[in-house]
């Protein structure tokens, strides 16, 4: 599964985050930068410190609240990272990445109905973010295999079911296993 670590699409409630953004000039433009790249960098303590930092002065500020979330998950801060993509998810229901995140984490967890919410709420807030369907098949891939799993030890005699199974664990290697929590290294 993917984390998005792209920027928000144009939404009207961020209209004015956009050009507020444009009026502070390049700075604030570097921050995300330079916080996106401690992220790849693998240095999310630090990345952490920067958007905390950031977020003493801009504290509703969407885009930098998603970074940090991001950063939380890449510093194994799970706990905290659901709690940074809920509590954005609640402030900008609008914004689909946020969700997709959250369902990421859900998955790793082996949460596959709490990430199929997520990532559903994701894919109506944005019909055309693809990041989001595709993960959406993905936990769809993984609920059939664990439905398939099921279904062959209540029926060893049902000779579809393996072959069912076997089709989809060839195409999810990891199908019964969680997806790992990690973003993607490039932004889709």
């Amino acid at each position: 599964m993917n984390i998005a670590r792209r920027s928000f699409p144009h939404y009207p409630r961020l209209i004015a985050l956009a050009i507020g953004l444009v009026c502070a000039g390049l700075a604030w433009a570097d921050d995300y930068g330079d916080v996106n790249g401690l992220i790849r960098s693998g240095r999310a303590a630090d990345a952490i410190a920067r958007a905390d930092q950031y977020l003493a002065a801009k504290p509703r500020d969407p885009q930098m609240k998603f970074l940090r979330g991001v950063a939380l998950t890449e510093a194994g801060r799970t706990a905290e990272a659901i709690a940074a993509f809920t509590a954005l998810n609640a402030e900008y229901p609008e914004l689909p990445e946020p969700y997709n995140n959250l369902a990421v984490i859900y998955a790793g967890q082996a949460q596959f109905d709490k990430a199929r919410a997520a990532l559903e709420t994701a894919v109506r807030a944005n019909p055309s973010y693809a990041v989001a369907h595709e993960n959406l098949g993905d936990v769809y891939a993984k609920l059939a295999a664990l439905e398939y799993a099921r279904a062959q030890q209540l029926d060893p005699a049902n000779g579809a079911v393996p072959q069912k199974l076997t089709l989809i664990r060839q195409l999810f290697p990891a199908a019964a296993r969680p997806a790992p929590a990690t973003p993607a290294t490039s932004a889709r």
